[in-house]
């Protein structure tokens, strides 16, 4: 199998890393070789933050996804995703919550926020799967959940439905969020379709 690209990214605060190591370990403990890199950009005061992942059956020597070769990218806030759509390759897809956080540059007037973000990137993507991941998580209880929900929807897209991503969310999330994540999941799981 040719090794696969995926590229996470958002803002500080809203559970990107955590979502790319529960994915880098369950695609270990699933037999692929993986490797994972990140991004903080000064992701503690809402700054961007990306992670990449790359998998394969075969060995992965590089951390780091050229531009133009993501797989797929789960952008956690949409103008994120924006950011990174030189990334996807030519039929890859892309996954955005349609939350809107202003980050550092809005908010000093550097630069304006996109109207029509969701739009610019249908127009450079062949497939985009948009959802309120936010509101989703909200609605469960806790939005800090949207992460999960996320990494649901990465998990149906990418095929990677046959890990035990319950075990996974189990072994890396505290246990009062244990049931919490787990609907996530599958809420995310269920969306993807």
């Amino acid at each position: 199998m040719a090794t696969k690209n995926i590229l996470l990214t958002g803002v500080g605060g809203q559970g990107t890393i955590l979502a790319a190591k529960m994915l880098t370990i369950g695609l270990m403990e699933a037999g692929y070789d993986v490797k994972m890199s990140e991004i903080h950009g000064m992701s503690q005061r809402g700054g961007a933050v990306v992670s990449q992942v790359r998998y394969s059956k075969e060995k992965v020597y590089s951390p780091v996804i050229e531009k133009g070769t993501a797989d797929i990218i789960v952008s956690f806030e949409k103008m994120e995703a924006l950011r990174t759509l030189d990334y996807i390759r030519p039929g890859g897809t892309v996954v955005v919550n349609e939350e809107e956080i202003p980050s550092m540059s809005n908010m000093t007037g550097e630069e304006e926020y996109a109207p029509d973000v969701i739009d610019e990137i249908k127009k450079a993507v062949g497939k985009v799967i948009t959802m309120n991941a936010s509101q989703m998580a909200q609605d469960l209880g806790n939005i800090k959940a949207a992460n999960v929900i996320l990494l649901g929807t990465l998990v149906k897209a990418m095929g990677l439905d046959e890990i035990d991503w319950e075990d996974i969310i189990r072994k890396n999330v505290k246990e009062k969020f244990i049931d919490l994540n787990l609907k996530a999941l599958k809420l995310g799981m269920d969306s993807a379709e």
